[in-house]
């Protein structure tokens, strides 16, 4: 998948940050990055930068861009910290306009990249809180959400959603989480979305408050988007397989060939990512925030260098889409740097 989506990449080569350049992961990650025509812009001093391509065995060509968190506060990333934290207590303020996780976002709207992607040394809530700060949600989001691209081993693509961000979704953050993943699911993969609102019941087979706001939220989806294909309440293994969906819901235009599940909180979604990549062997592509003004990606401290380039690909895809072009600086980094 990473060749297709670099091929789709490659007539505007678009900058992705990267936070964490003393990490060696990420400098590896940077060198395939750049190979594959995405240009990393690493954020760290140069001397660990150097000390982590060096650790890695890396070459740091002309392709990768290296700046530090002294460079970004003293520029562009800088006076957007400065704009987007002046309503926060100040003993805070001056706190994150020093970190450089909450500078290397900043490159995003200070027009130095056009993606950014941290996490591989900061826990997610870390990443949230300055993407939220800095970046804020879209116009047209009522919260972030996230989701996951699960690849079965034989191929089959689906998307599991929200996995990482809200913990029990009322009827419009659910409803929010399902039209987001299938935006998601439809630009990663080319496929048009069947969305299944999942849920222990399948068409009231039975009579429950959870049942009853999955199939609240159902009907708002339908309201947002009536050009989206999706029907609940349904349990996965009629959402899933052909003959269960046809027994369970004969006239559901959605159950057996979902390709999008909506589950209903935060624990079933965790715990059913989790399982189909343990038990069934899917490869597991996440979390892909959903719902930021521009795009933002988390990684698990436990990420593999090959981890970082996927999540980088992903969140280069994400700024090439209408929405989040039409809120991109006009300002290139060689604009406000000098950089090439």
């Amino acid at each position: 998948m990473l060749a297709g989506w670099c091929a789709r990449l490659a007539a505007h080569r678009p900058r992705v940050a990267l936070a964490d350049g003393h990490d060696a992961r990420v400098v590896t990650a940077a060198a395939e990055l750049a190979a594959h025509g995405i240009t990393p812009v690493v954020i760290g001093t140069r001397q660990e930068v150097t000390s982590a391509a060096s650790a890695a065995g890396v070459r740091l060509g002309p392709d990768i861009v290296t700046m530090s968190p002294c460079e970004l506060a003293a520029c562009a990333a800088g006076e957007v910290l400065d704009e987007r934290l002046s309503t926060a207590p100040a003993e805070r303020a001056a706190e994150w306009r020093a970190d450089p996780l909450f500078l290397t976002v900043a490159t995003v709207p200070a027009g130095l990249a056009d993606a950014c992607v941290a996490g591989s040394a900061r826990p997610t809530a870390d990443v949230l809180r300055a993407a939220l700060r800095v970046v804020g949600t879209a116009p047209a989001a009522s919260c972030v959400t996230s989701s996951f691209l699960m690849v079965l081993p034989g191929g089959r693509r689906l998307a599991y959603a929200d996995c990482a961000v809200l913990p029990e979704p009322d009827r419009e953050q659910l409803a929010e989480v399902a039209v987001a993943t299938g935006t998601t699911f439809r630009s990663l993969t080319g496929e048009e979305p069947a969305v299944a609102m999942l849920s222990f019941s399948t068409k009231g087979s039975a009579s429950h408050a959870g049942a009853d706001l999955v199939r609240a939220a159902t009907e708002r989806v339908r309201e947002r988007e009536p050009g989206l294909d999706v029907d609940g309440e349904l349990q996965f293994d009629a959402a899933f397989i052909e003959s269960v969906g046809r027994s369970k819901a004969g006239a559901s235009t959605v159950a057996g060939r979902a390709n999008v599940f909506v589950f209903p909180n935060l624990a079933a979604g965790n715990i059913g990512y989790k399982i189909t990549q343990r038990l069934a062997g899917a490869q597991a592509y996440g979390p892909i925030l959903q719902g930021l003004a521009m795009p933002v990606n988390d990684l698990s401290r436990g990420c593999s260098s090959a981890d970082i380039v996927t999540v980088a690909a992903i969140s280069a895809l994400q700024s090439s889409a209408p929405a989040m072009r039409s809120a991109e600086p006009p300002l290139s980094v060689t604009a406000r740097t000098g950089r090439q």
